[in-house]
C-alpha cells in the first residue's frame, strides 16, 4: 500500500476486537477493521493486515483480555507490543478530545507503541508462564486455607474454653474435636461444621503439596540455577522465574533491580543523606527477594549474613542493611538468569558469550553493588548496547 512501516493497534473486547492502522511518522489513522473475538475473526484480521508488508502490532492489555490474540499472533511470527490500558486511555484524549470510541482506543494503542513510551514486547509463553500459573494457584489455595483455619478458630472459640492453639492444623483440630461433647443442638451443629472445615483444610493441604511438587518439577525443567542461591527453594525460585520471564529483557542489573523495586531511592534533606526502597515495582518479585534476604540473614554461616553484618558494623540500621542485601541479591540473581539464558541459547556443547563479573558460587554476589540509588548499572554488565528503556 506504499507504507514503509505501520503499527496496527487493537482494542480487545469480550465479543469483538477493533483494529486501527496508524502510520508512525505522521500518527495518521489509515484504516480500521472490526472483527469478532473468534479464531475466524483472527484469521480475517491477519489476512487484512497482510496488505501491509511491514507491520507490528500494539495490543491493549495483552496480559489480560488481549492475551489470546497476542499469543495467536506471536505463534504466526508477528511482532506484538503490549500497551497498558491506562496509557492508551491517556493518549486517546489527546487524539479525540473528549470523544471516546473503540476506533480511537485502537488508534491510541498504536500511537503509544509508535512513541515507544509505555509499550512492552509480548513474549511467547513458555515454562515461566506455567510457573506463573502454578504460583498464582498456590497463592489462592494458601489464602483459602488461611480463611478456613480462621473459621476453625471461630468455631473452637465457642466449643471449648480458650479456643484452639494458635498453630492450628487439621490433625490438631481433629484431636480437639474428639474431646468435645456437645450439649444441645447448637453445639452439635458447631461440631459438625468444624468437622466439615477440617476436611476442607486437609484437602487444601493436599493441593498445596501437589502444587509445590509441580512447581519444583517445572523449575527443574527450566534448568535454572537460581536454586543454588542460599534461601531460594522451589517455590521462591518459581516466583522469581515467573515474575522475571526473560532476564535479557532487562538491559542491565540496575534495570532489573528497578523493576523489582529494590533500587534505593534518594530521599535526602539538607545535610542528611538517606535512601529508601521505592514503593513501586513488581511487588511479588520484591517479596520473593525479601524472603531470600531474610532467610540468609537468619543463616549464621551464609555470606548474606556476613554482608548484612558488615553493613550493621558501619552504623546502618536493620532496614538499611536489608535494603543493601536485597539490591545485591537482585544483581546476583539477574546475572545467574542471564547465564542460564545464554547457556540455553548456546545449546549442548556451546559456550557462553561475555562473562559477567559475579561469583555464582556464593549465595550473594562478590561484585561491588552500590546500596545507593544508581542511575547507571552497578557494574558495566549489560545484555545489550541499547540504553535502558
Amino acid at each position: 500500500m506504499g507504507f514503509s512501516m505501520v503499527i496496527i493497534g487493537v482494542d480487545p473486547h469480550k465479543r469483538m476486537h477493533m483494529a486501527s492502522v496508524v502510520e508512525p511518522t505522521t500518527n495518521r489513522r489509515i484504516a480500521t477493521l472490526e472483527i469478532t473475538a473468534s479464531l475466524a475473526g483472527y484469521r480475517r484480521l491477519l489476512k487484512w493486515a497482510g496488505g501491509f508488508s511491514e507491520r507490528r502490532w500494539a495490543v491493549e492489555n495483552a496480559r489480560g483480555l488481549g492475551r489470546h490474540l497476542a499469543q495467536w499472533l506471536l505463534a504466526r511470527g508477528e511482532v506484538v507490543d503490549d500497551v497498558p490500558s491506562t496509557g492508551a486511555r491517556v493518549r486517546e484524549l489527546s487524539r479525540g478530545g473528549r470523544r471516546k470510541n473503540d476506533v480511537i482506543d485502537a488508534a491510541a494503542a498504536a500511537s503509544v507503541a509508535a512513541l515507544q513510551g509505555e509499550a512492552n514486547p509480548v513474549l511467547t509463553e513458555d515454562l515461566t508462564t506455567v510457573l506463573a500459573l502454578l504460583d498464582e494457584r498456590r497463592n489462592n489455595v494458601v489464602t483459602q486455607r488461611t480463611r478456613l483455619v480462621n473459621q476453625l478458630h471461630a468455631l473452637f472459640r465457642d466449643l471449648m474454653p480458650g479456643g484452639a492453639p494458635t498453630d492450628l492444623t487439621a490433625t490438631i483440630a481433629s484431636r480437639l474435636l474428639t474431646g468435645v461433647r456437645p450439649a444441645g443442638p447448637v453445639e452439635t451443629a458447631r461440631k459438625q461444621l468444624a468437622r466439615d472445615v477440617v476436611a476442607e483444610v486437609r484437602d487444601a493441604d493436599q493441593r498445596l503439596k501437589t502444587l509445590t511438587a509441580q512447581i519444583a518439577d517445572t523449575v527443574a525443567a527450566t534448568g535454572s540455577r537460581v536454586t543454588e542461591v542460599a534461601g531460594v527453594g522451589p517455590v521462591v525460585a518459581g516466583r522469581l522465574l515467573a515474575r522475571t520471564r526473560r532476564a535479557s529483557r532487562f538491559p542491565t542489573a540496575s534495570a532489573f533491580a528497578n523493576y523489582a523495586g529494590v533500587a534505593p531511592v534518594e530521599v535526602s534533606s539538607a545535610e542528611r543523606v538517606r535512601h529508601r526502597l521505592p514503593r513501586g515495582g513488581d511487588r511479588q518479585l520484591n517479596f520473593a527477594l525479601h524472603i531470600v534476604a531474610l532467610t540468609q540473614v537468619r543463616m549464621r554461616g551464609s555470606s548474606g549474613r556476613a554482608y548484612y553484618d558488615t553493613k550493621i558494623a558501619t552504623n546502618k540500621t536493620h532496614n538499611e542493611a536489608m535494603r543493601c542485601l536485597k539490591r545485591r541479591l537482585a544483581d546476583h540473581i539477574w546475572r545467574l538468569m542471564i547465564r542460564d539464558e545464554r547457556q540455553h541459547s548456546a545449546g549442548p556443547g556451546g559456550h557462553q558469550g561475555a562473562t559477567l563479573q559475579s561469583s555464582a558460587a556464593g549465595s550473594t554476589p562478590t561484585t561491588s553493588s552500590s546500596d545507593k540509588s544508581l542511575p547507571e548499572p552497578a557494574t558495566p554488565d549489560s545484555t545489550t548496547s541499547r540504553p535502558a528503556a
